[in-house]
């Protein structure tokens, strides 16, 4: 009988971290990331080359990031409703004096397997720079004329994949023209933190 307050103690002590657990990671999940105040304009001093004729879409990631996962999930989608429409670049952050295979985890491999899609370094954070970029999976669409038709995420929340309003925009834009919405949140990892083992754990490096 001296048990049994004991164990339904123990059992109520469980059941609150379990919730309280559930709770932090549903806050997590659904807090969005700093958005990029996009240039309007194709920024002039960036190295990349806009596509021609269609338009160009450019992700600013974190290779490190766990959450962009389903970005470049969300973008393979994409890229595959959407061929001859988009030419796009996925942007991976390397600190600045860091190898190359620093940037080149299985994220990489991903994104570069996704037909149309070239994907790079960016050093130092030179091109997030240029289009003010703060978040890990920031996407961008611009026209042929180089006008910012779209800023924001492809993904409904961090690390989710599904329908969500960024990617039915952008493929909207893409296929008809017109979107109801120009910007979304973005979920993901700060770019600005070159290291942190604690913010970005360390996915498999192919090199």
């Amino acid at each position: 009988m001296k048990t049994r307050p004991f164990l339904i103690a123990s059992g109520l002590i469980w059941l609150f971290v379990v919730i309280a657990g559930l709770r932090i990671m549903l806050v997590y999940e659904n807090t969005p990331g700093i958005a990029a105040t996009a240039p309007v304009a194709w920024p002039l001093s960036s190295r990349l080359q806009r596509a021609p004729k269609g338009a160009t879409l450019i992700m600013l990631a974190h290779p490190r990031c766990p959450c962009t996962r389903a970005s470049i999930g969300e973008l393979n989608e994409l890229m595959a409703h959407c061929q001859g429409k988009v030419t796009a670049y996925v942007l991976f952050f390397k600190p600045k004096g860091f190898a190359d295979t620093w940037a080149k985890t299985d994220l990489w491999q991903s994104a570069a397997a996704i037909p149309g899609v070239t994907v790079m370094c960016d050093e130092d954070n030179q091109e997030a720079q240029r289009f003010h970029a703060e978040t890990s999976g920031q996407t961008m669409l611009f026209d042929n004329a180089g006008h910012l038709l779209f800023s924001g995420g492809i993904t409904g929340s961090r690390g989710h994949f599904g329908d969500n309003v960024g990617l039915s925009n952008i493929e909207s834009l893409l296929t008809s023209g017109k979107a109801e919405r120009n910007k979304t949140l973005v979920f993901g990892c700060s770019l600005r933190d070159p290291i942190s083992s604690r913010s970005y754990p360390v996915l498999k490096e192919v090199n």
